[in-house]
């Protein structure tokens, strides 16, 4: 009997996907916290998710604008610009502060999803072995 490895790991093998590729955008806009008119982007981490881990249960898309989904073209998550509590006089949105909070909570649920991940496989590895 085959293993289902989507259904095994669950929704972590994608958490972690989506939590590096939000790591890069986070750190990308610490990087232009300098920069004049540079807009603070993010993803929306659960709305993505929940909108991927849908379609991998139930639907096969076979082209790209054939739903509503929050992807690009290239199958990047989309980017939303976010929006300052105190936007800065040259037009920069980056909240340094935020950012740094954001990516540090980003972080820990990244090693939260890999921790269960790494659970997952000892499970599987022992049950293969018929521990």
């Amino acid at each position: 009997m085959p293993i289902n490895f989507q259904a095994a790991l669950g929704v972590h093998e994608q958490a972690l996907k989506l939590r590096s590729q939000r790591a890069e955008v986070l750190a990308n806009n610490i990087a232009n916290a300098d920069t004049p008119g540079y807009k603070a982007k993010d993803l929306d981490f659960k709305s993505i998710l929940s909108a991927e881990s849908r379609s991998s249960e139930n639907l096969r898309v076979t082209h790209s604008k054939h739903m509503n989904t929050n992807f690009s073209e290239d199958g990047s998550p989309e980017l939303l610009f976010k929006n300052p509590n105190q936007p800065s006089v040259d037009g920069n949105t980056v909240e340094v502060h935020q950012e740094k909070a954001e990516y540090l909570r980003n972080s820990l649920e990244f090693q939260t999803s890999f921790r269960f991940l790494n659970g997952k496989f000892k499970g599987l590895k022992s049950a293969i072995r018929g521990d």
